[in-house]
């Protein structure tokens, strides 16, 4: 393949990785939606800690965990403000 044909590849895989982080995100508001009736914080570190051990254990490379982990604090950075956003 040729730059173009990786190019193209990479677009089609973005265009998947946004409707997965779409979903993400609805997710997310619900969750946001039952914490707050539930009177829960949205900041809950202990979760945090278990989203980043479970993607790390699911990371099959290239990217080494820690990288992998910046990534997703960042995608739950982004959650938590459009949990308390929505709230």
């Amino acid at each position: 393949m040729d730059i173009s044909d990786w190019r193209q590849k990479i677009d089609e895989l973005d265009e998947q990785i946004v409707r997965l982080i779409s979903q993400r995100a609805e997710a997310a508001k619900a969750i946001g939606e039952l914490k707050r009736i539930s009177d829960l914080p949205v900041y809950e570190p202990h979760r945090e800690q278990d989203v980043f051990n479970h993607v790390r254990a699911a990371n099959p490379g290239p990217l080494a965990d820690t990288e992998i982990q910046h990534v997703y604090e960042r995608i739950i950075d982004v959650m938590r403000t459009l949990q308390r956003r929505d709230s």
